[in-house]
């Protein structure tokens, strides 16, 4: 069997992954360290989850907004705990002209520097929180629901396309409510959104959980994450959700006016997810002919390959295209109108549909003079690309029968890839009772070593780090506390000895 791509996942995983994001044409380098130019498939693909993501987001009562990509450095300096735990990843503005250098090239204009620094956004708690101290007076004022989607930059050492980025696109929701409770329960909510989100729409199915204290945003409270698990054991934090508490609302003075007129600081919540979602995509499903794009997020979920011969037969083939084209976009699939694209780019057929292989649309229709004859298409199913025995596996299908099943054709498409992914999580979580099962299933795992469900007693202060420290030791990091969790089994914690108050769960992690 011959594959599109001149890497395989089992020779270099991090090799694969970047062999698929050049051949697929999702990103390419830009020129600046950390930044990509995301290409028009790989942002299509990002249209597709913001559309989706944005109208689950909307449903629970956000607005969209948008808040500057500038923040001044002084509203960082309020809340202590969250410039520290960005302060090594800004980027800061401290001049606003360039002048010449006397040697053909430029320089930031002394006379030009800024009053007050500015930070190129890393996220916009403290920018949307001095927002909220003044749009916030009384009790009627909340709870305030907003989402922004934007650009961020946190200038990371070590980047990876779409996991890892200097500069990365995303959407951070922020809220304020008159109570803790109302704050945790929105917390939760939006983390629930991620999750559906994430199984339904991208095909990942993804454990939801509490991060341990160790593991929390900066300045919040309790932090809530998605994990998923990658085709080489490793976790992908998908998505987080952050109970802030009253942090920041007393450092940015977010204050109202309850119904009894005494004055209280607001409980606000943020949450976001990122294009990490597509690197996150392209490690759970992608083979090695490169990308598989689950149906949902497809940008085009059908594309139409006639052979032509740069003849004059080419006209009535590609006017059978086209109407085949026009009826399937009348056809549904997952909700919404078929997605489907009539590529006639003057190249070779094979080249083309192999082309769109690497990409990983859903479908591929050949369609040659014989297959318009018959009435008929050539089918291949991105999911299922091959025969038992290493043959392409192309169906001819009378065409009325290929436009009548295309939304169940597409749904199974949706349906298998999330199964995938299901069994790889269910089947590569192994529990473990002490720390030396810990270091044995590591230290034997191979390259996909999974990850292990060990019992834990929420240790805090030096006992934690304590923990962290062992942890680091084995490239380990405790993803999350899977919710819904009814009771620990007696026994202790693998780390402290003491009595165990839930399970968590241990991996390597991107």
């Amino acid at each position: 069997m011959k594959h599109a791509l001149n890497v395989t996942r089992e020779q270099d995983f991090a090799a694969w992954y970047q062999a698929v994001i050049t051949e697929a044409d999702l990103a390419e380098e830009s020129g600046v360290r950390g930044c990509m130019v995301i290409r028009p498939w790989g942002y299509g693909i990002w249209e597709r989850i913001q559309r989706l993501l944005d109208d689950r987001i909307k449903a629970t009562g956000h607005e969209n907004c948008y808040f500057p990509l500038f923040i001044p450095l002084s509203y960082f300096e309020k809340e202590a705990e969250h410039v520290d735990g960005f302060a090594k990843e800004m980027a800061v503005v401290t001049h606003h002209r360039l002048v010449s250098d006397g040697k053909g090239g430029l320089t930031p204009d002394p006379e030009a520097k800024l009053e007050e620094p500015l930070v190129v956004r890393p996220t916009s708690e403290t920018v949307i929180g001095t927002a909220f101290s003044r749009w916030v007076q009384s009790w009627r004022d909340l709870p305030v629901l907003i989402n922004q989607w934007a650009n961020v930059v946190r200038w990371e050492m070590r980047t990876r396309m779409f996991l890892r980025t200097a500069e990365f696109l995303w959407q951070e929701g922020h809220t304020a409510h008159a109570t803790a409770q109302e704050a945790r329960e929105e917390t939760l909510k939006m983390l629930e959104v991620y999750r559906e989100f994430a199984e339904t729409c991208l095909g990942l199915h993804v454990i939801a959980g509490e991060k341990p204290e160790n593991e929390r945003f900066p300045g919040a409270v309790a932090t809530y994450s998605i994990e998923a698990m990658m085709q080489d054991g490793k976790a992908l934090q998908a998505g987080t959700s952050h109970f802030l508490g009253t942090n920041f609302a007393h450092a940015q003075n977010i204050r109202f006016q309850n119904a009894e007129g005494q004055f209280e600081h607001a409980n606000t919540t943020s949450w976001g997810v990122s294009t990490r979602m597509i690197g996150g995509v392209i490690m759970v499903h992608g083979d090695d002919d490169g990308l598989r794009v689950p149906p949902a997020i497809a940008p085009w979920q059908v594309v139409i390959v006639p052979m032509l011969r740069d003849a004059p037969e080419d006209e009535p083939l590609i006017a059978y295209c086209r109407e085949l084209q026009a009826t399937l976009a009348k056809q549904s699939a997952l909700g919404e109108p078929v997605r489907a694209l009539l590529d006639l780019k003057p190249a070779k057929a094979a080249t083309k549909r192999w082309g769109w292989v690497k990409k990983g649309a859903p479908v591929i229709i050949e369609v040659g003079g014989r297959d318009m004859a018959g009435g008929n298409v050539s089918v291949v199913r991105r999911d299922r690309l091959y025969r038992a025995d290493g043959k392409l596996d192309s169906a001819v299908v009378a065409k009325d029968d290929f436009v009548g099943q295309v939304g169940e054709t597409l749904s199974d498409i949706q349906a298998t890839l999330l199964a995938q992914s299901t069994e790889r999580l269910r089947s590569q979580i192994v529990p473990v009772d002490d720390w030396a099962g810990v270091e044995a299933h590591f230290a034997s795992g191979g390259k996909n070593p999974g990850w292990v469900d060990v019992r834990w007693s929420k240790p805090t202060g030096d006992a934690l780090e304590a923990v962290v420290q062992r942890l680091k030791g084995l490239k380990l990091t405790i993803r999350n506390a899977p919710l819904g969790q009814t009771g620990c089994d007696d026994g202790p914690c693998v780390f402290t000895g003491a009595p165990a108050v839930e399970r968590v769960l241990i991996g390597r992690a991107y």
